[in-house]
């Protein structure tokens, strides 16, 4: 999954705030402007909950920030 923002700046703030809720679950780097996110796990129901998790807290991110 990728997320796009304006700049590198608020991809890494939505790097730094996305990705300790979700360790262990993805591996994830900021890309410019863009946060990269890769979910692998041998069970879909996992990868289908870490996605739902990954966009719901992606959206409180811009929510409650400056960064969309």
């Amino acid at each position: 999954i990728t997320f796009t923002y304006n700049n590198e700046k608020y991809a890494k703030i939505a790097y730094d705030s996305l990705y300790p809720d979700n360790e262990g679950f993805l591996d994830a780097h900021v890309d410019k402007n863009k946060l990269i996110c890769y979910i692998e796990n041998e069970k879909i129901t996992t990868v289908l909950n870490t996605i739902e998790d990954l966009i719901h807290c992606e959206k409180v991110v811009e929510m409650t920030s400056e960064i969309v």
